[in-house]
């Protein structure tokens, strides 16, 4: 953080000498660059996010956007100007993946080159400042980090939760209204609105889950002592800290003794009951209850937000007793007691069924478990298969987690875990056991995710592969890079194929290639999805397109050769023709790797990351290098250090544990 300050003080110290003896940015070059829309790919989470230039937000203050300004320095040949990057790229003179977006021998080049003649003219502080600028970005930028203090129990939490208050396997989340998804997961915090429907539905779990806790006596052991006037303190006392994740102050123990009381003689077991009941019904529509936690300035409370944190992010459920005794015993304001309590919650099987939920969430299974084919096409493809296809990414996953593998081998593993669905499609002998490893065939040229059904299928359309939907996937979920939506009013209907005019994906989308309006995002994604184009919409491999045409004994088919090369463009030498290969690209590129990091931690903190959060990324991602990818022991650095930001990773990562 020293030097982040120093930087941002050299900054804000030189900003008002730049700008007097300069021409200004703000007014000349960035419109311009703004007007070719560069900052769709040169942000954080943009294709370019790998180089040099990262645009700052779009509501940044004028002296900010001055010293991104001069930070283009870093992109330009100050010994010959002309053959700098900043101008090159741009119009297209050299290979640059967002094409011409500024015209040769344009007004727009003349600002462009304007600007780096002034670059090349900067003083020697200004150049130190201008070349520091991206040091201070990765920093964070000065800024602080803001979780929300409250977030409301995703649906699953939920039922999580009430099975380990109560003893409750009805799952009664499973009633409330659908959750969104919002950059990614259900559990985003700006995404966690209460709609009259959704208080609706807890204010009935309540009742029901109420009732059916005393039904037929105290079966649960809630009751924690013979009924009494002392027993109704301490139950309160005792079920209010695990029903709010921490202790009822004294207004609000009063309160619910009073609730209590109303129907308990404090002598009669069935009375007292009556009165537990209503309690258990009333914390259950308590926000106290519906909201966790996650941050506090009242350092009483702050042990058991710390527990709430860990409980929810490596458990998706309540603290259990000995969290809660961390806390109150102050263990868990240490980083020694922290990670002690996360190792601690890894080792339980509910971290795996935590797991789960991330990569059920991540993987997006949701659209393969709602999605349809055409039986005609494909009549080994059913419910069944697509629920198999879950069940294999699952187990896929945890095998690297919970036995500690490289967790890269997600992308270049030669072997899948099938049954006897999943065989027939992908052309093996089905296991002994379901879901057991089997080795792919060594032809087929599948690997990881990427050669599996689930990637496959849910990245297809009904009846046909679809290049652009498998690109953006990757995209966004294995390089967490966001490609811009398309224009309003595009069609973005391809040409039916005719007998007259029979085609192939690559050939019926070259108008992606060629329209200016396309043309831009559609090679980011297309240009990955056609390497895949081996594999059709259910997963199935296959030499050549196959087309059928007319019907009866007027049926017959058309075998098309397919040019199945691919490229990622914005990683270098990442040409494939298969999974296989691509999942090589991956696992050996430093924005997949990253990505890995970021898309746990936005699951977990319930946000997107932010600038702030740069330097806290950065230092997760070299913990997880240095751990040869082992995912657990990127839980336990990220842990650590959204606890404690002032850290720099783990002492012994890939040491002793």
């Amino acid at each position: 953080m020293r030097t982040a300050l120093t930087i941002a003080t050299t900054i804000a110290l030189t900003a008002g000498a730049i700008s007097a003896q300069s021409p200004s940015f703000q007014t000349g070059l960035y419109p311009v660059m703004e007007r070719a829309n560069c900052r769709s790919c040169h942000n954080p989470e943009g294709v370019a996010s790998a180089t040099r230039i990262h645009f700052p937000a779009p509501d940044a203050p004028a002296d900010k956007i001055e010293a991104f300004g001069n930070s283009l320095v870093a992109v330009i040949n100050r010994d010959n100007p002309n053959q700098s990057l900043l101008l090159q790229k741009p119009t297209a003179r050299i290979a640059h993946t967002g094409g011409e977006r500024i015209k040769p021998g344009s007004p727009e080049e003349a600002l462009l080159k304007a600007w780096i003649d002034h670059l090349t003219k900067l003083s020697d502080i200004e150049l130190n400042v201008a070349m520091r600028y991206r040091e201070f970005e990765d920093e964070g930028s000065g800024e602080k980090a803001q979780d929300a203090e409250l977030r409301r129990l995703t649906h699953s939490q939920y039922n999580h939760t009430v099975r380990d208050l109560l003893g409750d396997q009805t799952d009664p989340a499973s009633q409330f209204p659908p959750e969104d998804f919002v950059n990614g997961f259900r559990n985003q915090s700006r995404g966690q609105s209460l709609s009259p429907l959704l208080i609706e539905g807890y204010s009935a779990a309540a009742e029901r889950l109420a009732k059916s806790a005393f039904r037929g006596g105290d079966t649960h052991g809630l009751i924690p002592c013979k009924p009494s006037v002392a027993c109704r303190a301490r139950f309160i006392k005792e079920f209010g800290l695990k029903t709010f994740r921490r202790p009822l102050d004294p207004a609000e123990q009063a309160r619910y003794e009073k609730l209590m009381a109303t129907d308990a003689n404090n002598a009669n077991a069935a009375d007292f009951l009556k009165g537990a009941q209503l309690v258990v019904e009333a914390m259950l529509q308590s926000p106290n209850f519906l909201f966790r936690l996650d941050a506090t300035s009242d350092p009483k409370l702050k042990p058991f937000a710390t527990a709430n944190r860990l409980a929810y992010s490596l458990w998706d459920t309540m603290p259990d007793a000995e969290l809660f005794a961390a806390a109150q015993r102050g263990e868990l304001s240490t980083r020694a007691g922290v990670e002690k309590q996360t190792r601690r919650l890894l080792a339980d099987p509910k971290a795996h069924e935590a797991l789960d939920e991330f990569v059920s969430q991540w993987l997006r299974f949701d659209r393969l478990t709602t999605s349809s084919k055409d039986r005609r096409k494909f009549p080994l493809y059913t419910r069944e298969t697509a629920n198999s296809m879950t069940q294999e990414a699952t187990t896929f996953v945890s095998d690297l987690v919970w036995n500690n593998g490289n967790f890269m081998t997600l992308f270049t593993a030669d072997y899948g875990h099938v049954n006897s669905e999943l065989a027939r499609i992908y052309g093996v002998t089905a296991p002994a056991k379901d879901f057991d490893r089997v080795p792919f065939p060594s032809g087929s040229e599948r690997a990881g995710l990427l050669g599996e059904g689930l990637f496959l299928a849910m990245t297809s359309k009904p009846e046909e592969s679809s290049p652009t939907a498998r690109g953006l996937f990757v995209r966004e979920q294995f390089l967490c890079q966001h490609v811009p939506d398309p224009p309003p009013g595009v069609n973005t209907n391809l040409p039916a194929v005719t007998e007259a005019k029979p085609q192939t994906n690559r050939d019926r989308m070259v108008e992606h290639a060629t329209n200016p309006t396309c043309a831009t995002c559609h090679k980011l994604m297309d240009s990955v999805g056609f390497g895949l184009e081996k594999f059709d919409a259910v997963g199935a491999r296959r030499d050549q397109l196959t087309l059928e045409f007319g019907s009866g004994k007027n049926k017959h088919t058309v075998n098309l050769n397919l040019d199945t090369s691919g490229v990622v463009a914005g990683i270098p030498e990442s040409q494939f023709s298969s999974p296989a290969e691509l999942g090589k690209v991956l696992a050996n590129s430093t924005q997949c790797q990253e990505c890995m990091v970021k898309q746990y931690f936005r699951y977990t903190a319930g946000r997107m990351d932010t600038l702030a959060d740069r330097s806290l990324i950065h230092q997760v991602s070299e913990d997880f290098r240095k751990s040869q990818f082992r995912f657990q022991e990127m839980i336990v650095s990220l842990t650590l250090m959204r606890e404690f930001p002032e850290a720099k990773g783990l002492s012994n990562v890939a040491g002793n544990h």
